[in-house]
């Protein structure tokens, strides 16, 4: 993951970010935990660093962290939001 696709836009809230599907009329509302991860991956870091940085201010269970942002990503891809 490192870009959204064309025609998706993010925007921050207070709360984690919203993202919109300009296309579909469809947008997504994500927490905290999924805008940190997503900001990560799409400055080109990879989801091991993102996971890094998550466990780092919140530790956790590894490897829960680990599968959650991975389904996370794929759930963004599954969307058709990100580039291919």
């Amino acid at each position: 993951m490192t870009a959204f696709r064309q025609g998706v836009s993010a925007a921050k809230t207070p709360h984690g970010m919203v993202l919109l599907d300009e296309r579909r009329g469809r947008y997504w509302q994500v927490n905290e935990t999924g805008a940190a991860i997503a900001a990560h991956v799409l400055a080109g870091r990879s989801l091991d660093v993102a996971v890094d940085a998550l466990l780092a201010d919140h530790p956790a269970d590894t490897d829960r962290v680990r599968a959650d942002a991975a389904a996370f990503v794929t759930a963004l891809r599954n969307a058709g939001l990100l580039a291919p």
